[in-house]
């Protein structure tokens, strides 16, 4: 009887000392040996920051802080508010702090296997045979029972629940950006949709004139009917304008309303155009001093991704830790009589003790292939995290890119409109004295429009390049989010 005894217990040592040959620890990877430049676009560094901060050396330099809440820099009171109606209420956002709490809940659970379980249990049974009563038994008790983690499997379940925990965080920051710029993108749309169609009516005003002028000068024999003709093609054109960028901006509107969580009709004061600055900017430049290693680490998606790996580097940790023996002790201690009153003599307490040991000796590959399923998914999360690292470093430097060429568009834009404006104005003076022909003033009033309207356009650009930018660069959360939520 003792031989086999000794036997498995030498089978068993053996076992776990080829077991303990492996360690629990990965090999070293190089998915966070990414090689990051140490400033954004070295070879026209000059321009870029030109074209960043026009305002100088007075700007505010860009910190954790002052991106958190970047939209407040437009000075546009409507923006601020759909923003944070927004991110009060937008249903991608309700979701995201539910899979965050979903996370918080996993990792409880795993949390919870680390310790010892205790049940307890009552029983009444009165029992008949033949219709005569056969007695009763009562029954009372207490199940106690501890999986010993031995080798560290529910402690790495626990490590990647707590980095799932800080993922869905980082997740969480990363739908606040993305609904805080697409807010502020569409909110530019509609104010650029409704300056282009202020700028279209007055043009329409302008050209109204020009055809009345030239009906006057038709009726005095100065022109012929061909002038006339082209003076009444030219008013419809430009009111065929009118309603395309006025669906436009109710498309804008719609999409506002559902982003702050509302039906698409539900935010009707935003179709009134406000009188001045109906393009919204930031007031100020940005004084560009962070540099691409700081914008990684405020970037949301990739502290998402960087905490994706930690999870399935602590997946692969238990998957290898399953391959070890496991270890556990349980017990019982319970009362039992015939009666209640019975219950408590001493000859009613029942108790138990065992103590396990479980180790896998063939299971068909089953725990190896569980091994490489998890370090498979640890590749894909370390992919994942390298294309998220130059993902945002590539954001960055389109954003600066597209900021500095539309803002030197708008400046030469600005000079071309003044000078338009003015010829179309001495145009029409000079056709209503006979001094030019029609098609002068036909031509510099479409000058007008065109420039003017592209003014328009360009400022939009320049303030949706600075959303772009102010997304690139991490705004829009706070990294602290992960703790508070922990």
């Amino acid at each position: 009887m003792f031989a086999p005894l000794a036997t498995r217990a030498a089978c068993i040592g053996l076992l776990c000392s080829l077991a303990a040959c492996g360690s629990l620890a990965p090999p070293e990877d190089a998915a966070f040996n990414i090689e990051v430049p140490s400033a954004w676009g070295a070879s026209s560094a000059s321009d870029v920051q030109a074209a960043v901060n026009p305002s100088g050396p007075g700007a505010a330099p860009v910190s954790a802080a002052s991106l958190a809440a970047w939209w407040q820099r437009f000075d546009d009171t409507q923006l601020e508010w759909l923003v944070g109606s927004a991110l009060r209420a937008n249903t991608s956002l309700q979701g995201a702090r539910a899979a965050l709490r979903e996370a918080q809940a996993l990792r409880d659970v795993a949390a919870a296997s680390l310790w010892p379980r205790l049940d307890g249990s009552a029983s009444a049974q009165r029992g008949t045979l033949g219709g005569h009563s056969t007695g009763n038994h009562f029954q009372a008790g207490l199940d106690a029972g501890w999986a010993i983690d031995l080798f560290g499997a529910r402690r790495a379940a626990v490590d990647a629940g707590e980095a799932g925990v800080d993922a869905s965080a980082a997740n969480l920051g990363d739908v606040q950006v993305q609904i805080a710029a697409e807010v502020a993108l569409t909110y530019i749309l509609l104010r650029s949709a409704q300056a282009r169609s202020a700028i279209a009516r007055d043009n329409l005003a302008s050209l109204q004139e020009t055809l009345q002028i030239t009906r006057w000068r038709q009726q005095a024999g100065l022109v012929t009917a061909l002038e006339s003709e082209q003076a009444l093609a030219a008013v419809e054109q430009n009111r065929a304008l009118l309603p395309p960028l006025q669906t436009s901006a109710l498309h804008s509107q719609h999409a506002l309303a559902v982003l702050t969580g509302r039906p698409p009709a539900a935010l009707p004061d935003l179709a009134d155009p406000r009188p001045a600055a109906a393009v919204p900017q930031a007031r100020e430049g940005l004084a560009l001093m962070s540099i691409p290693a700081e914008t990684l680490r405020q970037r949301a998606d990739v502290r998402a991704a960087e905490y994706q790996v930690a999870a399935a580097l602590a997946r692969v940790d238990q998957a290898q830790a399953q391959r070890f023996p496991s270890f556990a002790i349980g017990g019982s201690l319970g009362l039992s009589a015939g009666s209640v009153g019975a219950l408590g003599n001493a000859s009613a307490v029942l108790g138990s003790l065992l103590a396990s040991v479980t180790l896998p000796i063939f299971d068909g590959g089953a725990l190896s292939a569980q091994l490489r399923v998890q370090q498979a998914a640890m590749a894909q999360a370390q992919a994942q995290y390298r294309a998220a690292v130059l993902t945002a470093l590539q954001q960055v430097e389109d954003a600066l890119v597209a900021l500095r060429g539309d803002r030197l568009r708008l400046a030469s834009l600005r000079v071309a409109a003044d000078a338009a404006s003015n010829a179309a104005s001495l145009a029409r003076q000079r056709y209503g004295s006979g001094l030019v022909d029609f098609q002068t003033v036909l031509e510099t009033q479409r000058t007008q429009f065109a420039t003017q309207d592209g003014v328009a356009r360009a400022s939009a650009d320049v303030g949706s390049d600075q959303v772009r930018l102010f997304k690139a660069l991490g705004g829009g959360w706070s990294p602290n989010v992960e703790t508070q939520n922990r």
